[in-house]
């Protein structure tokens, strides 16, 4: 058996991926939650606008055209949650699925070190019970005379 694994080089390969994948997964993450963070500020300032008390027809058009544009702001921004979670989604199917590919070829490689380290076991045996096989048969030195 050889004994370098040959599949090594794909093996860093994939490790590579899967690290890349896990990046990606984390700036989607991060995307995710400034996107969430957005979106909550925006729906607590939509919460607060009051009206203020002795306002004129103009500072109610304002208060009102100010609620609105708020509104809006959120239902933008709760969409672009949305679809940050989506990004998010794919990008852990993604590295799901390269961690996977990664960790299949580990354990390959584990059974590899596993055979080598059997195959040598075995060798080293093999030379030791030569060794005690030659003591055996050496005459002892109170036979030499």
């Amino acid at each position: 058996m050889s004994r370098a694994f040959r599949l090594a080089g794909l093996l860093r390969l994939r490790t590579l991926a899967e690290e890349q994948a896990a990046a990606r997964l984390g700036d989607a993450t991060r995307s995710r939650d400034a996107a969430a963070a957005r979106r909550d500020a925006t729906q607590a300032a939509l919460g607060d606008a009051r009206f203020p008390s002795g306002t004129d027809a103009l500072g109610m058009r304002a208060v009102v055209a100010s609620r609105m544009a708020l509104s809006a702001l959120l239902v933008d921004q709760r969409a672009a949650a949305t679809a940050a979670q989506d990004v998010v989604e794919a990008a852990d199917t993604a590295w799901s699925q390269a961690r996977t590919r990664t960790r299949t070829l580990e354990k390959l490689q584990e059974k590899h070190e596993e055979t080598v380290r059997v195959e040598d076991q075995r060798a080293e045996q093999v030379v030791l019970d030569e060794v005690a096989g030659r003591r055996s048969v050496a005459p002892s030195p109170g036979e030499l005379r």
